[in-house]
């Protein structure tokens, strides 16, 4: 094989990988069974010893979570997320929770929890469903299937309707192709003109063509449909969704092109939402933290002291108060 065939078998390898800026890794040097012990202590303490747990959950990988969860099951003859639930409560308990379960297991969870019981939690359907990337949906699918022994796609189909409905599924579905080395600007040109004359040049809107294209071509491959998208439209493509739809279809049109665009930039815009008036959303940080931590979050505080001109630590501290701050400023990590 020739080094320039092999080379291009590389990039192909790696360009369907999204890069990775998490706050959270793997810690050195550790051991789940003093770790477990601490804990355990921690939890006996009068008054619990919050700091503790924080202190050793938060600077843990999921991975090494599970390994003192273990531990900890040996030791007491008991199940530590049992006894963690038993010991904490409010915004805490749910941050010490969440990252109790894995990437999957969390975002899958939360699906569930957006489309149970009395009407939908449509924000926080779209933000997941439209920012997580194929392979995520492929493994959050297959662990909703195991926890909650239905189908996401059915859950959702049951819970949505019109094209707000398709859009979704058809994200669900999962069939969007990956990256490729080469660029196929015939394509980039043909898709570009596609979305304007489905949209913007014409009364309505042929949103079944938007849906296909924008869910079915690599993320790549939109950013430069989006770019040429300009040389076509008077508008940008974030205008147009905004001219031509309405309502849940919107927004879901809305995150999924900020997420193609740049989803670091997208969770930042959601976390200063969140922390916009007096008080914070706490579902909301404690949702995108908690999920992004072993991801992009590194990423996302640098957008969002570019974007905001001060550091999401620091927005966090004059918002949140007590052991939960505490905890979400461990896991978004010293300010840089």
């Amino acid at each position: 094989m020739s080094l320039v065939a092999e080379f291009l078998g590389q990039l192909t390898l790696n360009v369907g990988v999204e890069p990775t800026y998490p706050t959270v890794l793997p810690a050195r040097d550790v051991d789940p069974d003093r770790d477990a012990a601490r804990i355990e202590t921690a939890i006996k303490t009068k008054g619990v010893d919050e700091q503790t747990i924080i202190d050793i959950l938060t600077k843990r990988t999921y991975s090494q979570r599970r390994e003192i969860a273990f531990a900890y099951e040996r030791r007491a003859k008991k199940d530590m997320i049992s006894a963690l639930k038993g010991a904490l409560s409010g915004s805490l308990e749910s941050v010490i929770l969440g990252l109790m379960k894995s990437p999957s297991q969390f975002d899958a969870s939360e699906i569930r929890g957006s489309i149970k019981g009395l009407g939908t939690d449509e924000e926080t359907l779209i933000e997941l469903v439209c920012s997580r990337s194929n392979s995520e949906l492929v493994e959050i699918k297959r662990v909703y299937k195991e926890l909650f022994k239905k189908d996401v796609e059915k859950d959702i189909a049951g819970d949505t309707s019109g094209n707000f409905g398709k859009l979704l599924l058809a994200l669900v579905q999962t069939k969007r192709a990956d990256p490729s080395a080469m660029v196929d600007y015939e394509r980039i040109d043909q898709d570009a003109r596609a979305l304007y004359e489905s949209g913007v040049k014409i009364k309505g809107t042929d949103v079944p063509t938007w849906i296909s294209i924008m869910t079915e071509r690599s993320v790549p491959h939109l950013q430069k449909v989006f770019d040429r998208y300009k040389s076509y439209s008077p508008y940008d493509m974030q205008e147009s969704i905004r001219k031509e739809v309405k309502g849940d279809l919107q927004n879901s049109f809305l995150v999924l092109v900020q997420c193609i665009e740049n989803k670091q930039m997208f969770f930042a815009n959601r976390l200063h939402e969140a922390m916009k008036s007096k008080g914070a959303k706490e579902k909301v940080l404690t949702r995108i933290i908690v999920s992004r931590c072993e991801v992009d979050l590194r990423k996302i505080c640098t957008d969002f002291k570019a974007q905001f001109g001060q550091s999401l630590q620091r927005t966090i501290s004059e918002h949140t108060k007590g052991d939960y701050q505490k905890a979400l400023l461990s896991l978004c990590g010293p300010e840089e």
